[in-house]
């Protein structure tokens, strides 16, 4: 059973700034960062078929493309070896799995909950992210294992909902996690997401909880009593106990991008990143070790950029959006961070909603992350990168500028392989 529990909203100096009306009708980006001079329908049909277009970019061999593994799902239930911290899975493109830190062997025995809480960030297992089947921006890096195979082996608990891009909310694959899991998971989204979340997806409106800027809730997973071992539980006449709820905080935080399923709701719907903290390991007067803290920024820009061809150095006197150093204030710092890397080009059309990798990089500094992974590249691409963007350029380009920036490869910035998880002990 998922519980969630609103916390006190943050405070802000302009706490509505991102409304259009009250109450909103809309919402827009706040900040000098975000130019709205392109990105309508007319600037896209011209980029898109303009006569001195650039050749389409072919996807080369899939041995030049990022590697696929296995899902190893003895790992991601904690199965055999020490017990994991806190676990996270790349599924392609901004789809990740994140699952709070499990309890230990002596803890088990104690009573303690065997696992954390699975959470599935922007899950998109559909071959295409289009509103049909047939047409639209389609998958050329396949999953790492099918959505049936990911839901029996893992009990999804909670779902977050960046935006309603079909590149980050798959009706298709909401709808059978939906179908699998009710009512025992719950969907968090920003404002005005529950509308399409209930007409496409089928969702019961008490499992979907919206959520603006800066608000918090807190998430507990109360476990089933668990069978376990009479000599383990000397004392115990039943032999079973109640595993104590696993507790997750979640903060809806900004970012700078939009929102629309149709020419029709542009910017209806609020876009959202999120802060993800274990509550569950703040052992307190024990140890007193923090939880493990994650950013997933879902979809964003970090400023615009009106032409092509300007210096590093001339970007960086364009104004940044605030927000990520708010949030570094306010939240950091954090252990990890999922920012996205690609599906930025052309620069001068695309800065304003999406960042490139020198913009992730001073987002990583921003946020005061220890650690950043590339993401939203590798697995999908729409018409525009098809003709400005080959996809091998993203991970070059993130290392990159991160060797620039004097940043650690593999430490402090790193890729990972689909199918892969990454342990933070």
């Amino acid at each position: 059973m998922v519980v969630v529990h609103r916390l006190p909203s943050l405070p802000t100096d302009e706490p509505r700034a991102h409304h259009i009306g009250n109450p909103p009708s809309g919402f827009r980006n706040p900040w000098p960062s975000f130019d709205e001079a392109h990105g309508g329908v007319l600037d896209i049909l011209k980029v898109r078929f303009a006569r001195h277009r650039p050749a389409f970019v072919p996807v080369p061999e899939r041995s030049e493309l990022v590697p696929v593994r296995k899902i190893d799902f003895a790992q991601l239930k904690g199965k055999g070896g020490p017990a994991p911290g806190l676990k996270v899975t790349w599924f392609g493109h901004a789809s990740f799995l994140v699952q709070t830190a499990t309890a230990s062997a002596d803890e088990v025995e104690e009573g303690a909950r065997r696992r954390g809480v699975n959470i599935l960030c922007d899950p998109v297992f559909s071959d295409r992210t289009s509103p049909v089947h047939w047409a639209g921006p389609k998958r050329y890096t396949p999953t790492p294992c099918s959505l049936d195979e990911l839901l029996e082996s893992v009990e999804i608990d909670l779902v977050l909902i960046s935006h309603n891009h079909y590149d980050h909310a798959d009706a298709h694959t909401l709808t059978a996690i939906w179908a699998r899991r009710k009512p025992h998971v719950h969907f968090l989204a920003g404002l005005h997401n529950a509308r399409w979340l209930i007409s496409a997806c089928g969702i019961d409106p008490s499992c979907i909880t919206e959520l603006d800027w800066w608000d918090r809730v807190e998430v507990e997973v109360e476990a089933e009593a668990e069978a376990v071992g009479a000599e383990a539980h000397a004392g115990n006449e039943a032999g079973t106990t109640t595993p104590t709820p696993a507790k997750v905080q979640i903060t809806c935080t900004p970012t700078q991008h939009f929102s629309s399923r149709s020419i029709f709701d542009r910017n209806h719907d609020l876009w959202c990143s999120y802060a993800i903290q274990d509550r569950d390991h703040e052992r307190g007067g024990s140890e007193g070790v923090p939880g493990k803290k994650v950013y997933f920024a879902g979809d964003t820009a970090y400023r615009s950029i009106p032409s092509a061809g300007l210096s590093h150095e001339e970007e960086d006197e364009r104004p940044t959006c605030p927000a990520f150093k708010q949030i570094g204030e306010r939240l950091g710092p954090f252990d990890l961070a999922l920012l996205p890397i690609g599906l930025c080009e052309p620069r001068q059309f695309m800065s304003n909603v999406h960042a490139n990798s020198w913009d992730s990089i001073r987002i990583h500094h921003d946020i005061r992350s220890k650690k950043s992974i590339g993401m939203h590249w590798g697995t999908v691409r729409g018409g525009l990168s098809a003709q400005y963007e080959d996809v091998r350029t993203p991970p070059r380009h993130w290392r990159q500028a991160a060797e620039e920036a004097g940043l650690s490869w593999g430490e402090e910035i790193g890729l990972m392989d689909v199918g892969q998880t990454l342990v933070l002990a």
